[in-house]
């Protein structure tokens, strides 16, 4: 075998393995080779494994008593076998007596034996080996070889069991040599969920890897811009100081040049009269003197005296100094700046869920995990756990599935068995997070197959939506351009707004939405969206009519949710338009495109338990699903007109049909599971948040009915 596959060839000398043995490390060499590396290295007790360098323990009785890989040397052997098979010169027999001369023409892969022509009907006519399988010498023997050659059997190599196969072990001793394979299947599966768990380990280890790099490329243009800013303003200080001593330096400098030319013009003036008072002396008579009139001592009294009056010092001290004191700050700097490593901290970190839960019904957390600062932690990584536990049915507990998201944000998903009250208990890293354990009331299903007759009726001119305060308070808008406000026995208690277009006044109020002492109200008419106070004082209001980003042609609903985003129903756009909760535009899901994605004429809206966008879309007699980002999810069902839509904490759809006349309900996989008859051009529905009970505002019949649900 002149070229051997790389996995058949020894690490140590490069050559096809004879005899290999296996270390602990799992690497195979030939034990001959191993006998001088062993020999080579001077330890008897430890060797080094040369391609890992793990150690492994010499047994006693050296390298022989390591255990054979017999699979390899198997492979070793086949592969010598196929080179023989495929070559061009001859094979002799091996059964033939030295010195035959009649070539080998097949192989037995059961005998492992080259055999001529002659010993070839030898093999044929014994009633055993009759029945092994022969190939030719060719290119198709050599791979029939390699499937269906057999290893040799082996035998245990204690004295006296010398007849005893050995397959794991010896029967007769129970001398466990080393296993080649592994026990059992459960053994193989098992070794799987760990490779996968490492395997998963691993991932998350080059994932954790990945963000190190990206924390530290952060970090350091953070550090340097940082630097570069101080820098920038250290070279801007030392031009301002530097712009300010030139401009001391020149006012001194002038001042003190100015001194300088007055002094010098005295000088030259006493000089000169000086000068002339002398030639004068020496050149004229008296009376030429007389007739001077004096000029000369005049002027040249003047001079003196002008000197006298001035003051002869510098008008300008020399010294100009700076102060830069450097000390504090140089210590300020050199420990300016601090590597930090964030964390989770367990006590910090906050999550999110609704106060009840139904059973057999899943229920979600929402984790966020935080350093010790507070600030989010934006990794995922960290082991989280819930459960669920009664405080009754003997402490029953339910284990949550964790998904983590990445991000620093996990989810927790638990669906519990038992009615009751129960605690629910988040952890990470074994420890308990903030408001962990927390009380948690888990509730019967409910039954909507009860809902029949209306257990109260509300009169009320042209309902058209209809929405419940957590006090019970019923609000409902009507086609008065008002908003009416029940009390929970039916009894008026406020009026809201009039027919107008000024702040708080309406035209057809379709959509109203109330949350804590909030109430957002779809102006319809007046292509708007205002937000008001619970007892009807105008807060503030954005939208005008138009196809923009964040204008509106007949909104017709609004919702709000749980990060108080406002999500509007923008009827004659044919799209839904989401906002802050103030009125800023952030998403628009627009329904005039093709496919899944399309709806006509948008109305009711609700959100599910995982917050995804429910929308019933009136023309399209559909209800089509989308995520908080807009993205298609799925649709179902098929409403007459649907208008009103409401949707319970199970996941439960109760869609007002306003053709259909009825009240349809949908389970949380979108099957139809009961119809609520009799009503007359049913518009908006809404759901009490104490108790589930269902109300609809049956416009045609100018009534707001209640219905109870058994739970």
């Amino acid at each position: 075998m002149e070229k051997p596959f790389p996995h058949m060839t020894c690490g140590v000398c490069s050559k096809p393995y004879n005899d290999p043995r296996i270390l602990s490390c799992l690497h195979s060499f030939c034990l001959q080779c191993l006998h001088h590396e062993i020999e080579k290295s001077g330890s008897q007790q430890m060797f080094q494994c040369p391609i890992c360098e793990q150690n492994t323990s010499i047994p006693v009785g050296g390298a022989s008593v390591l255990p054979q890989n017999l699979h390899l040397g198997f492979e070793v052997e086949v592969a010598g076998y196929m080179s023989k098979m495929t070559s061009n010169s001859d094979v002799a027999c091996d059964q033939c007596a030295e010195g035959s001369s009649d070539p080998a023409v097949v192989f037995c892969c059961a005998c492992h034996h080259f055999l001529c022509a002659f010993c070839l009907e030898h093999h044929k006519r014994n009633r055993i080996w009759s029945k092994h399988k022969i190939v030719g010498l060719d290119q198709e023997g050599a791979r029939q070889l390699h499937t269906t050659m057999k290893p040799r059997d082996h035998y245990c190599s204690q004295p006296n069991h010398e007849d005893n196969d050995w397959i794991f072990y010896c029967e007769t001793c129970s001398l466990l040599q080393r296993p080649i394979k592994w026990k059992s299947q459960e053994h193989l599966k098992m070794q799987k969920e760990v490779v996968t768990k490492l395997t998963g380990a691993i991932d998350e280890n080059n994932r954790m890897i990945e963000q190190v790099e990206i924390s530290k490329r952060n970090a350091f243009l953070a550090i340097n811009q940082a630097f570069e800013t101080l820098q920038q303003t250290l070279e801007e200080r030392k031009k301002t100081l530097l712009s300010e001593l030139e401009a001391i330096s020149l006012s001194k400098t002038t001042a003190l040049t100015l001194q300088k030319e007055q002094f010098e013009k005295m000088v030259g003036d006493i000089g000169h009269y000086t000068d002339m008072a002398s030639q004068i002396l020496q050149t004229h008579t008296d009376h030429e003197i007389v007739a001077l009139g004096g000029l000369i001592p005049t002027e040249l009294q003047a001079t003196l005296k002008r000197v006298q009056t001035i003051s002869l010092t510098p008008n300008q001290h020399s010294n100009i100094s700076v102060s830069v004191k450097t000390d504090d700050l140089v210590r300020q700097l050199s420990k300016l700046g601090e590597i930090i490593v964030f964390f989770p901290s367990p006590s910090s970190c906050t999550w999110m869920s609704t106060s009840v839960a139904r059973v057999g019904t899943r229920y979600h957390v929402k984790v966020q995990s935080k350093t010790s600062k507070g600030e989010e932690y934006p990794h995922g990584g960290v082991e989280v756990k819930g459960e669920m536990r009664s405080k009754t049915h003997n402490g029953a507990v339910v284990y949550g599935e964790v998904e983590d998201h990445r991000d620093g944000t996990y989810t927790i998903t638990l669906t519990p068995q038992t009615a009751g009250p129960h605690q629910l208990l988040i952890t990470m890293d074994g420890e308990h997070v903030q408001n962990s354990p927390n009380d948690l009331d888990v509730r019967p299903k409910r039954d909507y197959h009860t809902l029949c007759n209306a257990q109260q009726v509300i009169q009320c001119y042209r309902p058209l939506c209809v929405a419940i305060h957590d006090n019970g308070d019923i609000y409902v808008g009507s086609g008065d351009h008002c908003i009416y406000v029940f009390d929970q026995t039916g009894q008026l208690k406020n009026t809201i707004g009039s027919r107008g277009s000024g702040d708080g006044q309406f035209s057809y109020p379709f959509g109203i939405s109330i949350k804590g002492e909030v109430l957002y109200v779809a102006d319809s008419g007046n292509c708007r969206v205002q937000k008001l106070t619970s007892s009807g004082k105008f807060l503030h209001t954005f939208g005008q009519q138009g196809s923009g980003q964040g204008q509106f042609n007949c909104p017709v609903a609004v919702i709000i949710d749980s990060n108080n985003k406002l999500i509007v129903s923008d009827y004659c756009n044919h799209r839904i338009q989401i906002f802050n909760e103030n009125g800023g535009w952030l998403l628009t899901i627009d329904g005039n495109v093709s496919g899944n994605h399309s709806f006509q004429f948008p109305w009711g809206l609700a959100l599910d338990p995982q917050g995804n966008i429910h929308v019933a879309a009136e023309h399209s007699n559909i209800i089509k699903v989308f995520s908080k980002e807009g993205v298609y999810v799925r649709m179902y069902g098929d409403p007459n007109g649907p208008i009103g839509l409401a949707i319970d904490d199970e996941g439960y759809s109760l869609v007002s049909e306003v053709s259909g006349h009825c009240l349809s309900i949908y389970d949380p996989e979108g099957n139809k599971i009961h119809t609520v008859g009799n009503l007359k051009n049913p518009h908006g529905t809404a759901l009490d948040p104490r108790d589930g009970s269902v109300f609809i505002a049956n416009y045609g019949a100018n009534t707001v009915l209640k219905y109870c649900v058994n739970i």
